[in-house]
């Protein structure tokens, strides 16, 4: 006999027969999932009749992530998210994966983004030019189209504004939330009924796809460096074979990077705003930072050393509010877990949201305490514990432009208005392929000294 698992595995409770545990995970899946930690470090549940290994501890959640020759993408988010996204960065199977991040990654080099940030500044201001003191704004709406303006024009300079941008925007929210239904839909055959929900998720699927072919054709036409992620993924060229993207690659690599560039980023910075409305003290240091930083000023790249502030509130929502909550894994042969004997071709699962509301690693987990990420205190949390970007080979490759865009975002913002929540329903947390939230009104108030103050 081996050694003894310093983990422990159990069994999720509450499950029922033919549906497993997939109730649960439609209808309140965020406590659902968050509540399996205390029963044990790899917690076994039923999807249907599917078997899921879900890994609740740390290191193991390290181990899955960092070790993709046993554990490859695939399961029951990334296979549904596949449909979508095609073979991209983000789905492809281990296989595929070395030589497409060699190829995108010169897509992301420092000086590129640097350029992107540009935009990012541009978009912003442009949006905040519609804003009126006194003014009621759907801050999760106005996030959503401004991420995806930028993702827009920083993938494609082309002419990709107005009427596409918000096309872009609509399909991708139906896409995710068909995505995430038809992911807990344990018979298969329901996904193929023509309900008025699949039409649409199909219909704008289709939208999407003829979009970025439409784009696609027309660099193909007119090539050069426009500056942008597309033409950086045109001209990306194999070191050992030579080889470069062909169409098909481009597309669905554009597809990948609309999706985790503007939903997401939409999203965490919602959720940014709300955690700022909920706690005036956080909100007033954030403030006093940006005068003492900015002085009145707009913000660049260069600032961003400065605001410490800025950069602990948007990490404390990544930890409260992850966008990608759920990751599937696939094994490749059998292993196991916690000692726990895990057989080829199954099913593993790490949650991020359940791992940063652990209260073993985060104390109060649902308190909103960007001093978490203090250097004396960011230094208990065991790695693997934070995991908003993932980890390991497959971790997000657009991880420093997303963290660099959102502090911008923020601090431009934060410069020139105070957004104060408005009467109305309670927030809720929306889960679909990435975690959202419902609608947010917030009332708009100039800030003394502020361009915006002065007109």
């Amino acid at each position: 006999m081996g050694e003894s698992s310093p983990f422990t595995a159990a069994i999720a409770p509450g499950g029922l027969p033919v549906l497993g545990h997939a109730l649960q995970l439609q209808r309140r899946p965020l406590e659902f999932l968050a509540s399996l930690p205390a029963h044990g470090d790899v917690v076994t549940l039923r999807f249907g009749p599917v078997p899921v290994y879900l890994v609740c501890h740390p290191e193991l959640a390290r181990r899955v992530l960092q070790d993709g020759r046993t554990f490859d993408k695939g399961g029951l988010v990334f296979d549904k998210a596949k449909v979508f996204l095609g073979n991209g960065l983000a789905t492809c199977p281990r296989a595929d994966h070395r030589r497409q991040r060699r190829l995108v990654q010169p897509a992301f080099h420092p000086d590129r983004i640097t350029a992107y940030t540009e935009v990012v500044l541009r978009e912003t201001t442009r949006m905040m030019e519609g804003w009126q003191p006194g003014q009621a704004v759907e801050i999760r709406a106005q996030m959503h189209r401004l991420s995806a303006q930028i993702t827009a024009r920083t993938l494609l300079s082309t002419d990709f504004g107005g009427a596409d941008a918000n096309e872009l925007a609509s399909c991708m929210a139906i896409v995710s939330k068909g995505l995430y239904r038809q992911m807990l839909m344990p018979v298969a055959a329901l996904q193929r009924l023509p309900t008025p929900a699949n039409r649409r998720f199909h219909q704008a699927l289709a939208r999407l796809r003829a979009l970025i072919s439409r784009v696609v054709a027309d660099y193909r036409r007119h090539p050069g460096d426009r500056g942008d992620l597309l033409s950086a993924l045109l001209a990306a060229r194999d070191e050992d074979s030579g080889a470069t993207l062909d169409d098909q690659e481009i597309h669905d690599q554009v597809l990948t990077l609309m999706g985790a560039g503007s939903e997401t980023s939409g999203n965490a910075l919602a959720w940014t705003f709300h955690y700022l409305g909920t706690h005036p003290d956080v909100e007033t240091r954030l403030h006093a930072e940006l005068d003492a930083v900015l002085a009145g000023r707009a913000p660049h790249i260069g600032d961003l050393p400065q605001l410490d502030v800025v950069r602990r509130a948007f990490t404390e929502t990544l930890r409260l509010r992850p966008p990608g909550w759920l990751a599937t894994r696939i094994t490749t042969t059998a292993t196991e877990l916690a000692g726990r004997p895990i057989p080829a071709g199954a099913n593993v699962a790490v949650s991020h949201y359940a791992l940063h509301h652990d209260r073993r690693w985060f104390p109060h987990p649902e308190h909103f305490d960007p001093d978490r990420w203090l250097p004396e205190r960011a230094h208990r949390v065991p790695r693997g514990a934070m995991i908003p970007f993932g980890a390991g080979s497959r971790k997000c490759i657009g991880d420093t432009l997303a963290l660099t865009s959102a502090a911008l975002v923020m601090a431009a913002i934060a410069n020139r208005w105070r957004l104060g929540h408005q009467p109305g329903p309670t927030l809720r947390a929306v889960p679909r392929m990435t975690l959202g939230l419902s609608p947010l009104h917030m009332l708009l108030t100039p800030r003394p000294g502020s361009p915006s103050a002065s007109d």
